[in-house]
């Protein structure tokens, strides 16, 4: 885990993004007195921040979220309490940021105070089971449209390469070598891989920064993903 005070997960769509960063702000929480957790996903009606709301609620976690999240509102709005995110220096935060350049504009109002500050890590989350980054060249791009989108370069890998409930650890041992590639060509480190909790035993020995993470955003992604790309 990063000592920085921000920690910003970025990423192509049904990476897996979402649920890392839910996670991650529990896991902060161990830590801290006062976590947030930012939702700027404000383009994909899939996978919400939101739907863990109960679960984040019960450990103390505040969650900042558009008002027209899981609605069938596409508005991009988020509450004016999202600045606490950079303006209030006792607060961990976690920022979820939508996927692709799209969702990353989103982010551009906070990077300068982001940068001033200097205090963050953004995380490139990256799964090489997504239909359009199976490969190291595919997902630097979709690393350099987030930063141009933004206006914030990343400063580290996740590797959260999985199939969903279908995830074993052969599916995470055999993209070891994806994520190394891909640190190579970007000039970035492997901060953390992500393993479901059931085959962490299986892994944490073999890969970097093993991170034990549970499904508290349900995943029948499958479906979801095909519909999003039929629209």
């Amino acid at each position: 885990m990063t000592d920085k005070r921000i920690t910003v997960f970025a990423g192509h769509y049904g990476s897996g993004k979402t649920n890392i960063a839910v996670n991650y702000a529990l896991k902060l929480k161990e830590k801290y007195e006062r976590v947030d957790i930012a939702d700027l996903d404000i383009v994909n009606p899939y996978f919400r921040t939101k739907d863990s709301e109960k679960q984040l609620e019960e450990r103390g976690i505040h969650l900042i979220s558009s008002e027209y999240a899981n609605s069938n509102v596409d508005v991009p709005a988020m509450p004016a309490e999202a600045y606490a995110i950079t303006d209030d220096l006792s607060v961990r935060a976690v920022i979820d940021v939508g996927g692709d350049d799209r969702g990353a504009l989103a982010l551009g109002r906070y990077v300068p105070s982001i940068k001033e500050q200097n205090d963050y890590e953004m995380l490139f989350v990256i799964n090489k089971y997504r239909p359009l980054t199976p490969d190291c060249a595919s997902t630097v791009e979709v690393m350099h449209e987030i930063e141009t989108a933004c206006g914030l370069k990343f400063t580290g890998i996740v590797n959260n390469s999985n199939l969903g409930d279908e995830t074993t650890a052969e599916c995470v041992l055999s993209s070891l070598a994806y994520a190394d590639e891909v640190s190579k060509a970007s000039g970035l480190p492997v901060r953390m891989t992500t393993v479901k909790e059931d085959i962490y035993g299986e892994i944490k020995d073999k890969a970097v920064n093993c991170f034990p993470i549970r499904l508290y955003i349900k995943q029948s992604w499958a479906k979801q993903e095909e519909d999003l790309w039929q629209k």
